[in-house]
């Protein structure tokens, strides 16, 4: 047995992989970076695992708990790699995902054609089947079952073995669909179902089929990468023997699994495996096999919580965060500590009716490939060179210019990674800019700067529309940046957006990592129920609220928390009669009587005139009408304290030395260590702050501040 009890959190990205533990005991936190394996994403996890474990001097039975972010199904969707995929609904509606929504994507973007995407399934592996049930889950025809057995034998006999079911008004009442589910697989035992009112209770059936159909055609892959991580790191912990110390809870928080048999996404005993959902919780690998679509955005989620836990601590309530990786940059909007959650998310070309936080992402990481239209102008991304081939200065086979290239040409960061364990070739970077240079007419760095500008404003048209598109002043808010790419171009995001300042946390490589030891475990429920607000009988809410209520306590039990830990989020999505998206607001504690229903009309009134501008407040023609209700279930954890750090001596101290770099010409800038700052030293532009993960350089005019926390607080001038 290990001398130490080690949480463990990881965060799989396009090009490396992080990783954060926690000593459960001592608060102590270690962190550390290896390369992605994007073709065995599993070799990635297990070496972080290994790693951090050796930095700590502890081997695998020290382990208590393991979270992970995975990209695994959004990388699925976003290739768009959905094959071999079978539907069935109701007789009449065979060609609901053709029909989809009118809305057309960004308005034609830039392009006077759009051409309407292959749907997700095509029509000659569709099925309808007979049978109906009416909006309040009445049945009006029973279901024939003939026709359901017909429709296994012909995706058995195509070998079609990934379903997805969604029956008119299921959401209503699922008895129609369990049963179709269980004579399809008396029919084509080998086949992998996913039921719409397993998914998403809700209705619109365009919404809630293709949700299902994303939910079934990324089963096998999570399934797949969950018990593979799951029976390796049972291996991996096995020769160190286990723990039991007879309680039902580890000091950090996570409830043991109270099974022993190794199902589906377990590992072991003492260790629980636990995957990051979009919805901002995380959930038992065991159960996730289960949920798949609840994670396609499960790094993103990761970063928003850990930017938002240290912007509390810093006293900061207003947060936009910038997650660059190296594929892309994610962004959303954090306020006191909670990230902005919505259900109209997409992935790739789907949209995914789920609870997510509302990240935006573009393709703008260190990896994105610079490049020429042939209309003559350069571009930066979508397209990325990941880990493999990686950017040219890797030396691993990238042979386009990327933005990390034209960075290290610049002399912005350093002619290494991660301390000097990955070395960069500069002389093949300054090489593959100057071919792209010479194709625009440019001269090498203001080719450089150009990939730069491009890249910076791609991600401040990603955070106005998080922000001015939402209907929220960018400038009310404090940019936190993090992950490796992510505090490159801080600077010049101040300037562009009009920003007070930004914020640089300790270890911003690391801290998606990081977040995945501050999430709970989290599950949602919904039912939709349509009424006018004047038109509501309390006890049918009451009864609605209490059932939701009781599917989320009865996966928290089994989840392994016990019913005095058990806390419940309420909430309801509300709308004005007639139109066609809700504005989701809290429902207070307490029984659903008049009072608390009119208090959540009002906090609808004010959230709307919040969100748009305007709102019906008093006018009787303009009426409320409750569409969905929802009950959160949260299985708290203990989250890892944020230490402050010693008073500094000085920037000077910790000034490493200098080198050549380039802002408006090229000058000799000094270069200092992060972690020899201490708090109040101020570091002026032009300079270089360097650490282990990440690298901010700070422009001319520009100074950072270091803060309590080790926090870095740049802004345009000198700080205050």
């Amino acid at each position: 047995m290990g001398s130490r009890r080690i949480r463990v959190g990881i965060d799989t990205g396009g090009t490396f992989t992080d990783v954060v533990a926690v000593d459960e005991d001592t608060g102590e936190l270690v962190t550390t970076k290896t390369p992605s394996t994007p073709a065995y994403p599993a070799v990635g996890f297990l070496n972080g695992v290994d790693k951090v474990l050796q930095a700590l001097g502890e081997r695998g039975d020290s382990l208590t708990a393991v979270s992970h972010g995975t990209t695994v199904a959004t990388n699925k969707l976003l290739e768009g790699k959905v094959e071999d995929l079978g539907f069935i609904t109701t007789e009449g509606y065979p060609h609901v995902l053709e029909i989809a929504r009118q809305s057309v994507p960004d308005g034609y973007g830039n392009s006077y054609f759009w051409v309407k995407p292959d749907r997700i399934v095509p029509a000659d592996r569709v099925k309808t089947v007979r049978g109906r049930l009416n909006f309040e889950g009445t049945e009006l025809r029973p279901l024939r079952e003939d026709d359901v057995r017909h429709a296994a034998r012909f995706f058995r006999s195509a070998g079609i073995s990934t379903l997805g079911i969604c029956l008119m008004h299921a959401y209503a009442n699922p008895d129609h669909e369990l049963r179709v589910r269980q004579i399809v697989l008396e029919e084509h035992p080998e086949a992998t179902i996913s039921i719409s009112s397993e998914v998403l209770r809700e209705y619109r059936e365009y919404e809630r089929s293709i949700t299902t159909l994303v939910d079934a055609s990324v089963k096998p892959n999570i399934r797949s990468y969950v018990n593979n991580i799951a029976e390796r790191l049972r291996d991996f912990t096995s020769d160190g023997g286990t723990r039991d110390d007879g309680g039902s809870h580890n000091a950090g928080g996570f409830p043991r699994d109270a099974g022993g048999s190794h199902n589906a996404g377990a590992t072991t005993r003492d260790v629980p495996f636990y995957v990051m959902k979009s919805n901002g919780g995380v959930l038992s690998a065991r159960e996730v096999v289960n949920q798949p679509i609840t994670t396609v955005l499960s790094g993103p989620a990761a970063g928003a919580l850990g930017a938002g836990m240290v912007a509390n601590a810093a006293g900061i309530s207003h947060v936009l965060t910038c997650d660059g990786g190296g594929t892309s940059t994610d962004v959303t909007v954090v306020v006191n500590g909670e990230p902005a959650l919505t259900t109209e998310g997409t992935v790739g070309a789907y949209p995914s009716k789920i609870p997510m936080i509302d990240v935006v992402t573009v393709g703008a990481g260190g990896g994105s490939i610079a490049w020429t239209t042939p209309e003559g102008t350069l571009r930066v991304g979508p397209q990325s060179a990941g880990a493999d081939p990686g950017p040219i200065c890797y030396a691993t086979g990238g042979i386009e210019p990327t933005i990390t290239d034209a960075i290290v040409l610049l002399g912005r960061i350093p002619p290494h990674l991660l301390g000097g364990e990955i070395p960069l070739d500069v002389p093949a970077a300054i090489h593959g800019i100057d071919k792209l240079a010479e194709t625009l007419g440019l001269g090498r760095e203001d080719c450089a700067t150009g990939i730069l500008e491009i890249s910076a404003w791609n991600q401040a048209n990603a955070l106005r529309q998080i922000t001015v598109k939402r209907g929220r002043d960018v400038r009310d808010f404090t940019l936190v940046t993090f992950g490796g790419s992510g505090s490159l171009l801080a600077c010049r995001l101040i300037d562009i957006l009009g920003l007070a300042g930004v914020l640089v946390p300790a270890n911003p490589g690391n801290l998606s990592a990081f977040g995945l030891l501050t999430v709970d475990v989290r599950n949602d429920y919904v039912q939709t129920h349509v009424s006018r607000h004047d038109r509501l009988i309390p006890s049918t809410l009451q009864t609605i609220i209490d059932s939701l209520t009781a599917e989320a306590s009865v996966a928290l039990t089994e989840e392994g928390f016990g019913r005095e830990l058990h806390q419940y989020q309420r909430s309801a999505d509300l709308r004005y009669l007639g139109q066609a998206y809700e504005v989701r607001v809290a429902l207070g504690d307490g029984p659903m009587d008049a009072a608390l229903m009119n208090q959540a009309a009002d906090d609808f009134h004010r959230a709307h005139r919040e969100l748009y501008g305007y709102d019906f407040r008093g006018d009787d023609s303009q009426h409320v009408e409750w569409v969905n209700l929802r009950v959160t279930g949260i299985g708290p954890i203990t989250r890892p304290s944020l230490t402050a750090i010693g008073k500094g001596s000085g920037s000077a101290s910790a000034k490493s030395g200098t080198r050549q770099a380039y802002f408006d010409g090229w000058e000799e800038v000094p270069l200092y260590q992060r972690e020899k700052l201490g708090e109040g030293d101020v570091v002026d532009g032009p300079a270089v702050i360097e650490e282990f993960s990440s690298t901010v350089p700070i422009h001319p005019g520009f100074s950072a501040r270091v803060d309590n926390y080790g926090n870095l607080r740049i802004v345009r001038g000198a700080t205050p």
